[in-house]
This record gives structure tokens, sequence and C-alpha cells, in this order.
């Protein structure tokens, strides 16, 4: 189990820090909600964890079968809504390096686990996640 400190520093501001390694996360309120925008926002981290735990479970499933996935970019749009203010849709782009060259099956068993991490299992079902995955246009091997 993991274990997590959270201060709060004051004007909208908290930093977060994992216990075992002190690694340190510092969030601010976004500008549409009394923040200053000058950092994560909470919101912020729940999009950003939907991306990077795509990328770590097919990281790992990659390096299960010798392949590299190193040049991987994510690109991660949150949208939201008022009245209740929530996230309503985290849109994923996952593209990938142009010497990656993989075959259907491996992009299919990449794509699955991708979409099956746990952070897209624990997010509301009422949030639309909308993932696309771009992957070389060269010949698939």
């Amino acid at each position: 189990m993991a274990h997590f400190q959270v201060y709060y520093q004051g004007h909208l501001r908290c930093v977060a820090t994992h216990l075992a390694s002190g690694s340190e996360i510092e969030t601010d309120a976004p500008v549409d909600n009394h923040g200053k925008g000058e950092r994560f926002s909470p919101t912020d981290l729940v999009a950003t964890a939907l991306g990077v735990c795509m990328m770590t479970v097919m990281g790992i499933a990659a390096e299960d079968k010798q392949i590299s996935l190193e040049g991987t970019r994510l690109d991660i749009e949150k949208t939201m809504a008022a009245s209740p203010r929530r996230i309503v849709k985290i849109r994923v782009e996952i593209y990938f390096p142009e010497q990656l060259r993989l075959s259907e099956a491996d992009r299919a068993h990449l794509e699955r686990v991708a979409r099956n991490c746990p952070v897209a299992k624990s997010i509301h079902p009422d949030i639309e996640q909308d993932i696309h995955f771009h992957w070389p246009s060269q010949e698939v091997a």
C-alpha cells in the first residue's frame, strides 16, 4: 500500500509527498477556479494519471516482449463541466516513435492493456475516456 502526505501551503496550493521516495508534487487551483494556474490542478493530476498509467502498463507489456516504447509521447486534454464542477472527458493521444515496428497482434495487445490500466478502470464511467493510438505509418512487421 502506498502512503502519501499532503500539506496545504495556503493560497490554494498543496505539496504532496510520496513518503517512500520523498518525491513531491505541487498543486495549484486553476485560473478559472480562483487559483493562479501555475502548477497542476487536482483534476489535471487525474487526467495525467490516466495517461501515465496507460503508458506504464504498455511499457510493462512491451518489455515482456523485448519491445522498446522509448520516445512515445502522450498528449492529454481534460474537459471540465460546471454545476457540479467535474471532469467530463479525458482525451489521450498516444504517438509512438516512427522507428517502431510491431505486428497487428502486438499493437492490439498494447491498446488492450492501456485501455484496461488500473486508473482507467478506477475512473467513474460518467467520465468519457477518448483514447487514440497513433502508430507509425510504415509497414507493419
